[in-house]
Parts: C-alpha cells; sequence; structure tokens
C-alpha cells in the first residue's frame, strides 16, 4: 500500500534537508511552488507535509517570513550538581567558559546588564526579602558558537552593595560573584537548593533563541544559595532551550571517565 502524498513529500524534503540540497536557515520554496513541484498536490498535502517536517525538528516556520531549514544543533552538556563545574554560581559564566572548550565549542558571554529592582515574584520569595525591599538584578546572555545558549539573570540583596560595589557595575566580575562575595563581605557559599521546570518559551525567548513558534519547549532552572546561617544571598534564574542543552547532575560517586569525559579525538573517545 502505497504510503500517502504528504509523506512521500516529507521524505523527499527530509531527503534534500540530509543531504545538503538544502542548507540550514535556507528558505523552503513557496506552497504554490511546492504543489507544482509535487504534482499540482493539494494545499493541505504540503502543508501536511511540512507539519510533518515541523515535528521532526527539520524545519521551523516564521510567520510572514516562511519556512526555513532548522540548524543542525549538537547539544551542549553542562554539570548543575556543583558550582565548580556550572555557570550558575557565577553571573559572568566562569564555569561555562571552561566547559565549552572540553567540548571543542566557543563560549562568549556578553556584558552584563544591571538593574536595582523592587524585591518581588521570584527573587523576594527566594531571597526572604519584604515586598519594599530592593534588589540587585544582573542579567546576561550567554552563547555557543555564536548561537544562542541561555538567558541568565542573578539577584542579590540590595545590602551587598556598600562592601561589594562590583555587583552593581555592568561589568565582568572575573573571579566569579561566589569567591567575589566570600573575598568582599565573608558571605560563603555553603549550599544551594535547585529548582527545574520545563514551561513555553515566551515571545523575548522566541526570538533571542529564534525557536519556533511550537515544538521547543525552555527549561527554567531557580538556583537559590544560601551562607551557612540559612539565610539566602543569591537566586540566579537560568532560562535554557531543550532543543540545544543537556543538563546533568552527579550525585555520589560517579566515575571520573563519566563526569569528565575526554573531548572528542582524545584518548577515551569512542566516536
Amino acid at each position: 500500500m502505497a504510503e500517502p502524498m504528504y509523506k512521500q513529500i516529507a521524505e523527499e524534503l527530509r531527503r534534500r534537508i540530509e543531504q545538503g540540497e538544502l542548507e540550514p536557515g535556507a528558505k523552503l520554496p513557496a506552497e504554490l511552488e511546492l504543489r507544482e513541484t509535487f504534482g499540482n498536490a493539494s494545499r493541505n498535502t504540503i502543508r501536511d507535509a511540512i507539519r510533518s517536517l515541523t515535528a521532526r525538528g527539520l524545519v521551523i516556520t516564521r510567520p510572514g517570513q516562511g519556512t526555513f531549514v532548522a540548524d543542525r544543533i549538537d547539544p551542549f552538556q553542562i554539570t548543575l550538581s556543583t558550582d565548580t563545574q556550572s555557570c550558575l554560581g557565577d553571573a559572568e559564566g566562569i564555569a561555562f567558559r571552561s566547559a565549552a572548550p572540553a567540548q571543542q565549542r566557543k563560549p562568549e558571554a556578553g556584558t552584563p546588564r544591571v538593574e536595582i529592582q523592587a524585591a518581588t515574584g521570584t527573587a523576594g520569595r527566594e531571597l526572604q526579602l519584604p515586598a519594599d525591599a530592593q534588589v540587585i538584578c544582573r542579567h546576561q546572555v550567554l552563547t555557543i558558537d555564536k548561537k544562542p545558549w541561555s538567558m541568565q539573570t542573578s539577584f542579590y540583596p540590595i545590602a551587598f552593595v556598600p562592601k561589594a560595589p562590583l555587583l552593581i557595575q555592568a561589568v565582568a566580575i572575573e573571579q566569579g560573584t561566589v569567591r567575589y562575595l566570600a573575598e568582599t563581605l565573608g558571605v560563603e557559599q555553603a549550599g544551594y537548593r535547585d529548582q527545574v521546570s520545563a514551561r513555553p518559551p515566551n515571545e523575548g525567548e522566541i526570538a533571542f533563541f529564534k525557536l519556533p513558534e511550537v515544538g521547543v519547549s525552555v527549561i527554567e532552572t531557580i538556583r537559590t544559595a544560601y551562607e551557612r546561617s540559612g539565610a539566602p544571598i543569591r537566586c540566579t534564574v537560568t532560562v535554557w532551550p531543550a532543543d540545544r542543552n543537556r543538563l546533568v547532575y552527579n550525585i555520589g560517586d560517579v566515575p571520573k571517565e563519566i563526569t569528565s569525559p575526554a573531548p572528542p579525538g582524545e584518548p577515551g573517545d569512542t566516536a
């Protein structure tokens, strides 16, 4: 029994994409042209074929612009189980910059955007501050191989500013904020709590990450750090597109070759 026409069309377009005839970022022919190319196929048949390709992550449709071949994405792995291995303790992404070269990837961190905000919503709740308090907000975008990778916003109590003035400056804190707070305030991070959830992206995230309007969720992590007294000292909210990130936690005794695999091309690589 012959496959439905839309599946045949989707399969032919898939072949062209995977063989490089249609490169990442290329715009697919308009609907009318596709109908003529495939023997005057009906409009619904063409649309069903495009929906099939979209569901497989091969194309994305941008309203008012057309349908485009999706970029080939090689997911980036980041370990979240310790602040020394992830970027979630330092808004400047120190560990993010060290993890990327190990995977033969090029990391870049944008200049932080700094604001003073009311302690409402997540920041006020996690830092246990009254509604009339204020917080420092440090927002930063991170890229891997020139492609948007994550959006990160860290909140700190305004009371930290007199002894830790770099928090309100739009500059990278080279040693990272965890170490900076320990050096300037004597506030040492003793532990942290992660909350992880998945949700649809909002309009700003769709635009920044260049996501299709449907089909790709974002992962949101909320990391609240505490000093030994139990007082919260930082809340970091990070948004990660699910199509290009692999979040890893290592708990207990895990073999080193698993937690720190050799980069491709080095001993231990089986690819």
